[in-house]
């Protein structure tokens, strides 16, 4: 179809098309943006060159060990995640908006954090 656009990461198929600011796969419905193919993996994982921040302004890692820097209320139930709570092992993703720290918290299980939330113990 357009010689211009990149083929899928995730099928290789040619007949990508853009919508908007993203490139679609009509055959595997894959969402990527074309700036985003060159700086991610396919593991989805953060850009190379990418810096994740904390709270206060320390650089976070992969394995890092963190708190939350204030009540999280979670989005449909009635669980806060309390001031203080540590955080351990976290991965650092590019995830939904800016949600951008993959994690397991103890006593709620997996979730998405943002990094102005949490600081590096």
């Amino acid at each position: 179809m357009n010689d211009t656009l990149p083929p899928c990461p995730e099928c290789s198929s040619e007949y990508t098309y853009e919508m908007g600011a993203l490139l679609v796969c009509p055959e595997c419905a894959h969402e990527w943006s074309a700036s985003a193919e060159t700086d991610t993996d396919a593991g989805g994982a953060a850009p190379a060159d990418a810096v994740v921040k904390d709270a206060v302004g320390n650089v976070l890692a992969d394995g890092d060990t963190v708190t939350v820097v204030k009540d999280l209320k979670i989005k449909g139930s009635s669980t806060v995640i309390k001031v203080g709570t540590k955080v351990r092992g976290i991965r650092l993703v590019n995830g939904v908006g800016d949600h951008d720290i993959d994690c397991k918290v103890d006593g709620v299980g997996p979730m998405q954090l943002k990094s102005s939330v949490v600081k590096k113990i």
